[in-house]
């Protein structure tokens, strides 16, 4: 089957301007700001990592403004608020999910579960981004040669998730060096990254 990859989603926003002053402010890049006279401009911004943009302006959608809500995924859900929050975004406190159907409890989920961490904010126009705690993904959910990472600090943040876990490992083995330690830490994290069984 063809490839078909998610490349832009519209949200409907009243005023452009602020819109863009809003995105640019949270430190996403600019890609396009393109106006035909008054009947139409586009303008798309792109998050840090995210293989997926985002559309709003003049004449893009017939969407209300206000009515969309998107999810982003983000490797530390903590870290991620505390960046919002330090360029004045007013975002929600951390909750994590205790079961579905039920409301969500204070904080970030205790063993970090992937899935099960959440935070969100608004943009001026009330759209609403809902931030997701992923750190592995579920058996099935990437494709199973991609092992890529989306930014910095989602590798740093694989990086140290392997190196407790190695550390585990390393006690396990008597507290012997492991020189193979580059090996194990690959293996590791591409299982991570694709869902598979873990290295012990």
């Amino acid at each position: 089957m063809s490839d078909m990859r998610v490349e832009v989603v519209v949200i409907p926003v009243t005023d452009v301007d602020r819109a863009k002053r809003f995105y640019g402010n949270l430190g996403w890049r600019l890609d396009a700001d393109f106006a035909a006279g008054d009947a139409f401009r586009v303008v798309q911004f792109t998050p840090p990592g995210s293989a997926c943009s985002i559309h709003f302006g003049v004449g893009v959608t017939s969407g209300v403004a206000g009515c969309a809500r998107m999810y982003l995924v983000v490797s530390d859900i903590v870290q991620a608020r505390e960046e919002l929050v330090a360029k004045d975004v007013e975002v929600s406190e951390v909750s994590h999910r205790v079961a579905f159907g039920k409301p969500n409890a204070p904080g970030p989920h205790p063993q970090r579960q992937s899935y099960s961490s959440f935070a969100s904010f608004n943009d001026p126009d009330g759209n609403t981004w809902v931030m997701q705690e992923v750190t592995a993904r579920l058996p099935g959910r990437v494709d199973s040669t991609d092992t890529t990472f989306g930014s910095a600090s989602e590798l740093e943040a694989a990086l140290l998730r392997a190196a407790m876990a190695h550390g585990e490992h390393e006690k396990r083995a008597g507290g012997k060096h492991d020189e193979q330690w580059p090996h194990w830490y690959a293996e590791y994290m591409v299982s991570e990254h694709l869902g598979k069984p873990l290295p012990t």
